[in-house]
């Protein structure tokens, strides 16, 4: 099953430099339950703070349990739970005990990840960009697909205009033959987006619609492996250490993330890849600043092919 994805703006009332708390205000998501991994650190902290504020229950999701309860200390109906997308066992482990709650699920994000940092494996040896920032993720979607809301539930995949940098390396994902880590953590990027485009296509029956987002340009701890002299090359902040103009505030951050979680008719779009508190249009050129989106991270049959591989990875796949 493959699904063409509808990918142009549709003219929301948001724009770049709203918030999240623009995007949720007079939304009342009382009742709702929110997963969010990485909820406790950057845009997935924003993402928590944002949703709760709304009314939302939201269960973060984090490696380190008393790190993450001390960042939300004081933030409304959150709870903090163990989960390392690096390791299967421990998304396993999760997933039943979320499902042995009895509790439903509305929204789930997947704001946590990795950033280029130094070669490193996961599992059976994968590239740890894509274990995490991808395979992770799948592997939790999937065994928590019992208990999405059906008719209602949404999950919005980070992504980034890092995807520009490659599509999936078919012939050598895990970088067996030397590695770079811009390219791979592009190509778990382009993996992100890949994956919301097959999830629209598999989930629709059940009324389950999916999203991945470019949440713009910010500084967050994301960047812990990149050193202030590379950061400065880049363009992101001047010799001083000042982040330049053209970057987003964590609260503008995460606005494109609530927004594909909540905005009202968005289920027509399924699969779209979104920025800016829009549908984004197709990237023209390289310019990663301009954003859109490259046909690489939204090719159907790409994403076919991707999620069948993730299910032959990871053993799990709740739509066969």
């Amino acid at each position: 099953m493959t699904h063409s994805v509808r990918q142009h703006p549709i003219g929301s009332q948001f724009d770049a430099r709203s918030t999240a708390a623009d995007v949720l205000g007079g939304v009342d998501l009382s009742g709702l339950l929110a997963l969010v991994t990485g909820g406790a650190s950057g845009l997935g902290l924003e993402t928590t703070r944002a949703l709760a504020n709304a009314g939302a229950t939201v269960v973060v999701a984090a490696r380190r349990v008393d790190t993450a309860t001390k960042a939300v200390a004081g933030i409304p109906s959150v709870e903090v739970h163990e989960l390392d997308l690096a390791d299967l066992a421990s998304v396993e482990r999760f997933a039943d005990r979320y499902l042995e709650s009895g509790r439903r699920l509305d929204l789930v994000f997947g704001a946590a990840g990795i950033m280029a940092c130094p070669e490193t494996r996961a599992g059976e040896g994968w590239e740890a960009h894509f274990a995490t920032n991808h395979l992770g993720h799948y592997a939790l979607v999937n065994r928590l697909v019992p208990a999405l809301t059906p008719g209602r539930a949404r999950i919005v995949l980070f992504s980034s205009s890092g995807h520009f940098l490659s599509g999936i390396r078919w012939e050598d994902m895990h970088f067996t033959g030397g590695y770079d880590r811009w390219e791979a953590y592009a190509q778990s990027k382009t993996a992100n987006a890949l994956m919301a485009v097959h999830l629209a296509a598999v989930a629709a029956p059940r009324g389950i619609s999916a999203f991945s987002i470019h949440p713009g340009s910010i500084l967050t701890p994301l960047q812990r492996h990149i050193p202030e002299e590379e950061q400065i090359e880049l363009g992101w902040i001047d010799p001083s250490g000042r982040q330049v103009d053209g970057f987003k505030t964590p609260e503008q951050g995460a606005s494109t993330a609530v927004w594909a979680a909540t905005a009202p008719g968005l289920e027509a779009f399924s699969g779209a890849y979104c920025q800016d508190c829009d549908i984004a249009s197709a990237a023209i050129g390289d310019d990663m600043l301009l954003g859109g989106v490259k046909p690489w991270a939204i090719d159907p049959d790409d994403a076919a092919r991707l999620w069948t591989l993730s299910a032959s990875l990871t053993n799990v796949n709740a739509f066969t």
